[in-house]
């Protein structure tokens, strides 16, 4: 596998609903080290590096083997700045130091349960393909959904799929929410790593968790301890 590929870890140090989220202890560390430790050991990567507008955070990053050669700037750092700004944003800055790398995988600081395997095979996919997006089946047809109405009734999101059969319905599949890979080129003339030739990493419900409050922070570690014994 070519290592001219580069790990962007994404951390910045603002998180409204869970303060302090990307560094705080998870399981007995730091869970952004988790981040660190899954694109250091997976040998997929020429350099692993930290992007992040926080001393702290670049103290810890270091101290886990990433490297932190530059802080994000103040309009990559805010609440309405998207992935694609700080990768675009970070990919520019080694540009200006003279290194270029022909892929890259953006991850969450947020991902316990990403693997080094993993990576590896993201980073193989993008021998046949330009972008690769874990996606795990949602667990109960979308197709079935319900709703509250403004009256506080139950209602069928798609009626027309009230009788259908569970198995009959196409699977729908939604992103993990624990990386991205693309290839660099296709990156910058899309803007995104949403390009054409994307391609699904399929993961398992035990690989995932969302982490957005305390009550999916807690179940994680429960999940992790219970993956981890």
């Amino acid at each position: 596998m070519s290592t001219n590929h580069l790990a962007i870890i994404t951390a910045r140090g603002g998180s409204k609903r869970i303060p302090r989220k990307n560094i705080k202890s998870f399981c007995g560390k730091p869970i952004l080290c988790y981040s660190i430790e899954a694109a250091l050991s997976s040998g997929a990567f020429e350099e692993v590096m930290v992007s992040t507008d926080d001393e702290e955070i670049a103290q810890i990053a270091k101290t886990a083997g990433a490297k932190v050669p530059f802080f994000r700037s103040p309009e990559s750092s805010g609440d309405h700045a998207t992935t694609d700004d700080v990768i675009m944003e970070v990919l520019k800055a080694y540009q200006q130091m003279g290194r270029n790398f022909d892929a890259f995988c953006c991850i969450y600081p947020t991902a316990p349960f990403l693997s080094k395997e993993r990576l590896r095979s993201a980073m193989e996919l993008l021998k046949e393909a330009d972008s690769v997006m874990p996606v795990v089946p949602f667990s109960y047809p979308p197709q079935r959904g319900l709703v509250i109405n403004s009256m506080g009734f139950v209602e069928r999101q798609f009626p027309e799929y009230a009788t259908a059969r569970s198995q009959d319905l196409p699977k729908i599949y939604h992103d993990c929410g624990q990386f991205y890979a693309c290839r660099t080129d296709a990156f910058l003339a899309a803007g995104t790593t949403d390009v054409e030739r994307l391609v699904p990493l399929v993961l398992s419900e035990l690989e995932v968790q969302d982490i957005d409050t305390m009550e999916d922070w807690e179940l994680a570690e429960l999940k992790y301890r219970m993956l981890h014994k």
